[in-house]
């Protein structure tokens, strides 16, 4: 399963998946990762999430974060969610739509949940997805 939390720049996005995560990982039965650019939150995040900054690893292409994010998955079979702040900005994604395909089909395949905060205002948000939208600011 897939979640968005959209809205412009600067609207809040990472203050609501911040609280998504934390509350969350009260139930927790696995692991939760949280992907970044930087390491701001880590003080912010419960210290049972695994923060991962992304900026210090190179990617040009959705194609090279989607395998960073396999990599992820095949080094704990006990993932349950993974969370994405910035999702365009991290994965260098440029078609929003076959990006959001491609990891609800790796989600699924794993049986992963996956929450990804998108600074787009929730019309531009391809239609496909709209029912994925769990916050819209």
């Amino acid at each position: 399963m897939i979640q968005l939390i959209v809205g412009n720049e600067g609207t809040g996005k990472t203050a609501k998946l911040l609280d998504k995560v934390n509350e969350e990982i009260k139930e927790a039965k696995g692991s939760f990762v949280y992907l970044d650019k930087n390491q701001k939150h880590m003080f912010e995040l419960n210290n049972k999430v695994r923060l991962i900054d992304v900026s210090q690893f190179d990617f040009d292409t959705v194609d090279e974060f989607y395998g960073f994010v396999c990599g992820i998955i095949s080094q704990d079979y006990d993932i349950e969610k993974i969370y994405f702040d910035n999702f365009l900005k991290i994965g260098n994604i440029i078609d929003l739509y076959d990006a959001l395909k491609k990891f609800q089909a790796l989600g699924d395949k794993y049986n992963i949940d996956m929450t990804f905060s998108i600074a787009k205002d929730q019309s531009n948000i391809p239609a496909d997805f709209k029912s994925a939208i769990v916050v819209a600011l």
